[in-house]
């Protein structure tokens, strides 16, 4: 191993990179990695495949979260990568690594939430594994299907930048729980428990949007993910983006600016998307920015000091 050469120097990006370029590509994987799900061909039509991991201490904490709110969040964050691509979730698989002293009575209310959750899409779980393990790690596979596939590639210089859900209660939750504070009490439920806007990845996938992903580390970094994948820049016009009065309420008590938690702060699970400037936004979708030539995200044509969640750091 070359002196420096660990996960974290490579970061996040920088490892999947590594992994992916080793792995090759068939005639059957019509989307592979880079996007929020693959998407593959079989005999009898097509599918969407992603996976996400849950490693308690790090993605939750059981004195922050209740077995059941971890459920609904494990299914959640799953469901939203399907819906970034413009597609229905239908099934899950889930990996259960658990200490051996784990009450069952957590078992069965994770259970209860997971279920719950996917049956919010329709989606129900059709298998997985289970072994010890000194923490709790839940590692979920999702599968669906989408008429038009949404990537990160396809915006366009004049193109509308728009989103859907929420932004910014549950980096505020995050904040606020990080402080020892148990309220504002939207902002801490919206950290425990996300709300993805399930239908409106296939509602923009109609709409011919050009590009879309789940914000779940940052809107700033997840928009550059679009910038980098479509050779565009985008700027966010801070004007545009309404700050909840919970999310304000955290902001003012730790002095911080909340704009902040709107654009740094994941686990929101919105859905961000490019729009031609010629088409109307569905119903529940706002303007936030504009696409331009270039490279990079800024705010208000400025870059902006904040940074989203980098996993390794």
């Amino acid at each position: 191993m070359e002196t420096g050469d660990t996960v974290a120097d490579a970061g996040e990006f920088g490892l999947i990179a590594e992994i992916s370029a080793a792995q090759g590509t068939a005639e059957h994987v019509l989307i592979g990695p880079g996007d929020d799900a693959a998407h593959l061909s079989v005999v009898d039509g097509t599918y969407l495949v992603s996976t996400d991991l849950l490693i308690e201490g790090r993605h939750f904490r059981r004195d922050w979260s209740s077995a059941y709110e971890v459920g609904r969040k494990a299914a959640a964050v799953n469901l939203s990568d399907i819906a970034a691509m413009g597609g229905v979730a239908r099934s899950l698989t889930v990996g259960f690594g658990v200490p051996g002293i784990l009450p069952m009575g957590w078992v069965r209310d994770f259970n209860r939430g997971l279920v719950e959750e996917a049956s919010h899409v329709g989606a129900v779980i059709v298998g997985g594994d289970v072994t010890a393990s000194d923490q709790i790690v839940i590692a979920v596979t999702v599968m669906g299907e989408a008429h038009r596939p949404v990537i990160r590639g396809g915006a366009m210089p004049g193109d509308v930048v728009a989103f859907a859900g929420r932004l910014g209660w549950a980096g505020a939750g995050f904040a606020a729980l990080s402080r020892g504070f148990r309220s504002p009490k939207a902002v801490v439920e919206a950290h425990r428990l996300p709300h993805p806007p399930y239908a409106a990845g296939p509602q923009a996938s109609n709409a011919g949007a050009t590009s879309m992903i789940d914000v779940s580390d940052g809107l700033l970094g997840d928009l550059g993910h679009i910038a980098r994948a479509s050779g565009v820049a985008i700027n966010l016009e801070s004007g545009l983006l309404e700050i909840a009065a919970p999310v304000a309420t955290v902001g003012e008590a730790l002095g911080v600016d909340p704009l902040t938690f709107l654009l740094s702060g994941g686990d929101d699970y919105a859905l961000v998307a490019t729009f031609s400037s010629q088409t109307e936004l569905p119903t529940g979708w706002t303007r936030i920015g504009m696409v331009l030539d270039g490279e990079g995200v800024t705010v208000d044509g400025d870059t902006y000091p904040g940074e989203s969640h980098q996993h390794f750091r």
